[in-house]
Order: structure tokens, then C-alpha cells, then sequence
């Protein structure tokens, strides 16, 4: 069993709104002095097409036209989409009875330090691989200490693959799906000793995809904490010290939902 991590930062919905607006602000100053090496700016996001791999064939994203300007003077879509593809959030009602909602997650859970744990180059070997506490451990040894309320974002090289739907999801002869995610025991310490805030990952699910019991999950959401799925460019993050900015959709009742995902440091 989790032990339920402290809480996170208690800022007012004032503080709340206004780092809000200093890191748009301080985001659209940095995007020019990136390019010079200044401060950086990535987003994280993958555009929402019909041809993004979904978790399971059958659920990927359709849209039409329904207004045109041609014939009715203004441009409109409209997509059918489950809030669990392209880059998004699981909610801690995705997976936990009464757990909070997608409109539920206040603004200050949704700015937060990150961190980029690199395990590519097992991954590369080892589609199963997780992260483990010795990964955490060894990340911490060379890079500091993962800050408290931090989102720890797994990079396994796995956008590589994003182009391919089969090859994303690992789909083997008897349609089992293989990719990284995090093992439990390092979720479970994190949550522990680190009261994190958020997991991502730039895979389709924070377990691994051979799980079938879905334990990250049942851990992480269960310890009132969300999830970040189909991240894209975490290799081009600095390993700690950035900020991410969740611009998540809040959808009514929502399990979770696409979300527009900024860093910067």
C-alpha cells in the first residue's frame, strides 16, 4: 500500500492566477533566448490527429468538417475523441472510486518542477524495462534531489516510434503490448519520499504495457496524484530544474483529458 504523500503547496487562488501569468509571461520572453541559449522553451505536446496511435485499436480520434467557409462563412470540426489519446492527463478518478476529476485538479497542481529520467538506452534493449527506486536513486546521485510536489517524466526514446501504431504500442504476434513505464515500487517511493505530484511519461500508459493490473496507476491515482501520457521532446529537457505548465481540458466529470503540456527553465 501507498502512504498518502503529504499535501501539496496551499497557494490561493490569487497566488495560483498570478504564477500563472508570470510563466506565460516569463514562457513567451524565453522562446527567442532559447535559440541563444538562454532560457528554454519546449512544448511537450503532440498535435491531435486521426492517426495517433490509441491504447487500443478502435479508439483512435475521428473528425469532420461541419461548417466551411465556402459555404457557410466560418470554418468548424468536429472530433470524436475519449480523453485517453494524443498527449493527456489522467485524473485521479481514472482509476480511484471518488477520486478527483479533470475539473477538480486546481491551477498550482498543474505548475510544477519537473524532472527527466533517462533509461533509453535500456529501453532500446528492453521494451519491458521500468524505471526502478535504483534509477531514482542513481538520477539523484548526479543530479540533485528530486524536489518535493516535482512531475517525474520518464524519456525512453519511445516518440521515435510514435509514426508507427504498432511499433508505439509494441504490439506482439498474440496482440500483447510492450513499452516502458514505471515500476510501482518506484512510484510507491516517490510518493513516499518525495510527495510528488504528477508521473509522465512519452508512452501510451504510465504502467508498462505488459501490466495487466495496471498497479502504477491504482498507486499513483490512489494517492490523490494524476498522470501524463504521450509526452513528446522530453530528451531536448534539461534533466532537473524545469517547470512544466499542464493546460489541461476540463471536462466535465472528465477521467482525464488532452492537455496542452509547456516547459520551461
Amino acid at each position: 500500500m501507498c502512504t498518502e504523500p503529504k499535501a501539496g503547496h496551499g497557494l490561493s487562488r490569487r497566488a495560483a492566477l498570478a504564477g500563472a501569468l508570470g510563466f506565460a509571461a516569463a514562457t513567451v520572453a524565453a522562446e527567442p533566448a532559447a535559440a541563444s541559449g538562454g532560457r528554454g522553451l519546449r512544448d511537450l505536446t503532440y498535435p491531435l490527429t486521426t492517426g495517433f496511435p490509441a491504447f487500443a485499436p478502435g479508439e483512435e480520434a475521428v473528425r469532420r468538417t461541419v461548417a466551411s467557409l465556402e459555404e457557410d462563412g466560418y470554418y468548424m470540426q468536429e472530433w470524436r475523441i475519449v480523453e485517453h489519446i494524443g498527449t493527456h492527463v489522467d485524473a485521479p478518478g481514472h482509476f480511484t472510486a471518488g477520486g478527483r476529476t479533470a475539473t477538480e485538479l486546481r491551477p498550482s497542481e498543474l505548475i510544477v518542477p519537473a524532472v527527466v529520467v533517462d533509461i533509453a538506452r535500456r529501453a532500446a534493449r528492453d521494451p519491458d524495462t521500468v524505471v526502478t527506486v535504483d534509477d531514482l536513486r542513481a538520477f539523484e546521485r548526479r543530479y540533485g534531489r528530486i524536489p518535493d510536489g516535482a512531475a517525474v517524466l520518464m524519456y525512453s526514446g519511445w516518440g521515435a516510434k510514435v509514426g508507427d501504431a504498432n511499433a508505439y504500442r509494441g504490439t506482439d504476434a498474440a496482440g500483447g503490448l510492450h513499452f516502458p513505464g514505471f515500476g510501482t515500487d518506484a512510484c510507491e517511493w516517490l510518493l513516499r519520499h518525495r510527495a510528488i505530484r504528477s508521473l509522465g511519461v512519452d508512452t501510451l500508459s504510465i504502467d508498462p504495457g505488459v501490466s495487466a493490473t495496471f498497479d502504477t496507476h491504482l498507486a499513483l491515482t490512489g494517492a490523490d496524484r494524476y498522470g501524463l501520457e504521450n509526452l513528446a521532446g522530453l530528451d531536448r529537457l534539461p534533466r532537473h530544474g524545469a517547470t512544466i505548465f499542464v493546460g489541461l481540458i476540463p471536462y466535465e466529470a472528465g477521467s482525464g483529458g488532452q492537455a496542452r503540456v509547456l516547459a520551461t527553465w
